[in-house]
């Protein structure tokens, strides 16, 4: 007969798992092992969060249209200084030449001595420059002679409003074998979701029929209103339906209230299993400002608790 442990993080109930099914290990280091992401003008809020985050914490910089190079090194840069692991992000179809690239990957190298990186498409439905996707960046010479070894790659479990599934599972699969064929460690940072299931179905079949063993870090959206998360989910293509968001513990009606993913986080606990969907990590997209979402992670990071 299997033992019995327990789950507990203040504010969700306590949770049972057959321990031969789901490791304690396994779902305490996911949340352990959590990410953040930030932007250029998150300066300020991440000084004042620092002492709360774990250290080494990797930490993405996102890629934003109408800030400047400089901004972006400089947000690079302080994470570093604070003791944690920027990941800058490459936005292919923004930059407009390969100096471009070159020269922002070696002011990465000496602002915030990087040695990883998300590489992505963007979303403008036209390149800038000679980069059409991700695949052009992680094949191109300028990130091989950059010194990147560890590189993220996006993962969209429901989906892409502008390019189809069949195109997405392709380039998921191009993409990691370029990567692993380059020696390259390998991420894979999915989309935010409400609603575990269709994420933990996506993981499987990543596991099952593209034998990719790499970490996902799913998305997690951290607490912010339920209007703020109805517009990046309709932004992102994200399923926001009234029964997704009630499955998620809100009403849509209920536009100025706070959501939290407590109940989102408790079914990943209970379905989540390491024989099938392979190591996870979660990664958080601050909507609701980068504080609130430190402050709730970390008061609900001691999850595992083993009984006598």
């Amino acid at each position: 007969m299997s033992k019995k442990r327990y789950f507990s993080n203040g504010k969700m109930p306590l949770r049972t798992y057959d321990e031969d099914n789901v490791g304690p290990s396994e779902l305490s280091s996911a949340l352990e092992g959590y990410s953040l992401e930030v932007t250029a003008k998150d300066a300020k809020s991440l000084r004042e969060v620092s002492d709360e985050i774990p250290p080494k914490t990797a930490i993405s910089v996102t890629f934003l249209p109408g800030e400047e190079m400089e901004a972006r090194v400089a947000a690079a840069r302080l994470v570093r200084s604070l003791g944690f692991e920027p990941v800058p992000h490459i936005s292919a179809r923004r930059l407009r030449s390969s100096e471009e690239l070159r020269e922002y990957l070696m002011r990465l190298q000496e602002a915030a001595a990087i040695n990883r990186v998300f590489a992505i498409a963007g979303d403008l439905s036209a390149p800038l420059g000679p980069y059409d996707d991700a695949l052009a960046i992680i094949q191109s010479a300028e990130l091989l002679e950059s010194g990147v070894e560890h590189v993220s790659i996006s993962g969209y479990p429901e989906g892409h409003p502008q390019i189809s599934d069949a195109k997405l599972w392709d380039a998921l699969r191009t993409k990691y074998r370029v990567l692993k064929e380059r020696g390259a460690n390998v991420e894979i940072m999915t989309q935010f979701s409400f609603d575990a299931a269709p994420v933990l179905r996506w993981l499987a079949r990543v596991r099952e029929e593209l034998d990719i063993t790499a970490t996902v870090r799913v998305g997690l959206p951290g607490p912010a209103s339920v209007k703020t998360l109805l517009r990046f989910a309709s932004i992102c293509g994200v399923g926001a339906t009234a029964s997704v968001m009630a499955k998620y513990g809100v009403s849509i009606t209920q536009l100025l209230s706070t959501a939290r993913p407590q109940r989102l986080l408790s079914a990943y606990m209970e379905q989540l299993r390491p024989g099938v969907h392979g190591s996870v990590r979660f990664h958080f997209y601050p909507f609701g400002g980068l504080k609130n979402t430190v402050s709730w992670v970390e008061s609900n990071r001691e999850l595992v608790q083993q009984d006598a």
